[in-house]
C-alpha cells in the first residue's frame, strides 16, 4: 500500500543532519578558514642582503698650492734698549720732571740734584785757575828777564834756572786748574739728569728729597725703549740649517700674535741668530725686531711667534681635521668617485694654521672626509652634506 505523505515547513533534506553531523561540519569549516588564513611567508634568504646604510659626511678637496715654510713657538717681548738711570754725583734729589709710566724723548730733563755745592766748586776751581794764571804770567816774565841777563852775562845760570822752573810749575798748575774746572763743570752738569733714549719710564726708584750718591749703585728709574721692540724666541736645532740658509738670502719675516688677539698680529723681521745651540734644551735663540707703532707689544709679554723662512710650491694640502690616528699610523678617509670610502695611510708634513701638508699618500683632486669619520668602514657608501662654516670644503 502506497502511502502518500506530504511534508510542509523545512526542506526534506534537513531531516538527515543530526547533532553529530553538525559538529563535524563546524569543525571542517573552522579548519578550512584556518588553512586559508595561514599563507606561506616568503624565504628571507631568497630576497638577498639588506641594503647598506648611506652615511652623511662632509668632504674637502685635496689641493696643490704654494705654502710657506714656517716655524712656530712662543716668544717673550723685551725692550730694544733698557737704561737704568743713576746719579753720577752725590747730592739731594731736588726735582723729578716726569710722571711714572710717561713716554720720554732723548734729551728730556728727568731729575735735578741740588746743584749749589757743585756751582760753588766750579767757582772755586775757576778762581784757582785765575790765580795760577796770574802767577804764571809773572813767573814767565821773570824767566824771560833772567834769560836776557844770562845772555849778557849779568846774571848767573842758577838764577835763570830757578825763574824758569817757577814758570814751568805755574804752567803745570794752570793745566791742573783747567782740568779741575772741567771736572767741576761736569759735576754741575751731572746735577741735571737727561733722558739717554726714547722710551717709557717705570716707577720712581727714589723720591725727591732723598740723598742719592754714586756708591750704592741704585737706579733712580728704569727706561725701556718700546719702539722698536724685540721678541726673544727659540727653535729646535733641526730647524737651524733652514733658517740660516734663508736668512743669508734675505731678511726673514716674523709674525707675533698676542694670545686672544691672533687676528691682529704684529709683523717684524729676524735680526739675530745666536752663535750656539743650548745643549740642555736642544734649541737656539733668535731675536726679531718690531716697529710696534701702536705700542701693543709690551716688555715681558708672551706672544705666539711664526717665522716664515721660505715658500714651498706644489705642496699637497688638506684640512687638518681630516687626519685620523689608526692602528698603523696617520690615515684619512678618501671618497672615491662611486661615493664609497676607503681608509688610506698618509705621511704628514708641516701644519699651517688649520691645514696640513701631506708628503705621501694623496693626490690633488681627491676628496677626503673631514666630518663624520666615526661611523665609516671600508667600502661604506656616503652622502655628501654641506659644511657652511668651511668654505674650502666641497659641497654636494
Amino acid at each position: 500500500m502506497t502511502s502518500d505523505r506530504t511534508f510542509s515547513g523545512e526542506p526534506q533534506a534537513t531531516a538527515f543532519f543530526g547533532p553529530g553531523a553538525r559538529r563535524c561540519l563546524a569543525f571542517a569549516l573552522v579548519a578550512a578558514l584556518a588553512l586559508a588564513g595561514c599563507k606561506k611567508e616568503p624565504n628571507a634568504a631568497a630576497q638577498g642582503p639588506p641594503p647598506k646604510p648611506v652615511l652623511p659626511v662632509v668632504v674637502a678637496p685635496v689641493v696643490q698650492k704654494t705654502v710657506p715654510i714656517q716655524f712656530r713657538n712662543f716668544g717673550i717681548v723685551q725692550p730694544f734698549y733698557t737704561v737704568a738711570v743713576k746719579s753720577q754725583v752725590t747730592g739731594v734729589l731736588q726735582t723729578i720732571h716726569f710722571q711714572k709710566g710717561q713716554d720720554v724723548k732723548k734729551g728730556d730733563l728727568l731729575f735735578t740734584i741740588d746743584p749749589r755745592p757743585y756751582e760753588a766748586a766750579l767757582k772755586q776751581a775757576e778762581a784757582t785757575l785765575t790765580r795760577d794764571a796770574a802767577q804764571f804770567k809773572n813767573a814767565e816774565k821773570e824767566a824771560q828777564r833772567q834769560a836776557e841777563l844770562l845772555k849778557k852775562g849779568y846774571a848767573p845760570q842758577d838764577a835763570y834756572d830757578e825763574a824758569q822752573t817757577a814758570a814751568d810749575a805755574f804752567a803745570a798748575a794752570m793745566k791742573a786748574d783747567a782740568a779741575a774746572v772741567e771736572t767741576a763743570k761736569l759735576n754741575l752738569a751731572y746735577c741735571y739728569i737727561h733722558c739717554p733714549i726714547d722710551g717709557r719710564t717705570g716707577d720712581y726708584l727714589a723720591d725727591a728729597g732723598n740723598l742719592v750718591n754714586t756708591t750704592n749703585d741704585v737706579a733712580l728709574v728704569i727706561i725701556n725703549q718700546v719702539r722698536p721692540i724685540e721678541v726673544n724666541f727659540s727653535l729646535p736645532e733641526r730647524d737651524l740649517a733652514v733658517v740660516m740658509e734663508n736668512q743669508a738670502k734675505a731678511k726673514l719675516k716674523v709674525r707675533a700674535a698676542i694670545p686672544g688677539q691672533e687676528t691682529r698680529p704684529e709683523t717684524g723681521e729676524l735680526i739675530f741668530i745666536n752663535n750656539t745651540v743650548n745643549r740642555t734644551t736642544g734649541q737656539f735663540q733668535l731675536l726679531a725686531s718690531f716697529a710696534n707703532p701702536g705700542g701693543r707689544l709690551w716688555p715681558g709679554q708672551y706672544v705666539d711667534v711664526v717665522l716664515t723662512a721660505a715658500e714651498e710650491p706644489g705642496a699637497i694640502v688638506i684640512p687638518s681635521r681630516a687626519i685620523q690616528i689608526g692602528q698603523k699610523g696617520e690615515c684619512v678617509w678618501v671618497m672615491k668617485p662611486d661615493r664609497t670610502v676607503e681608509d688610506r695611510l698618509v705621511t704628514l708634513g708641516r701644519t699651517l694654521n688649520s691645514e696640513t701638508v701631506i708628503s705621501k699618500g694623496l693626490e690633488a683632486g681627491e676628496q677626503v672626509v673631514v666630518d663624520g669619520q666615526l661611523r665609516l668602514v671600508r667600502g661604506a657608501t656616503v652622502q655628501v652634506k654641506a659644511s657652511p662654516d668651511a668654505p674650502a670644503e666641497a659641497k654636494p
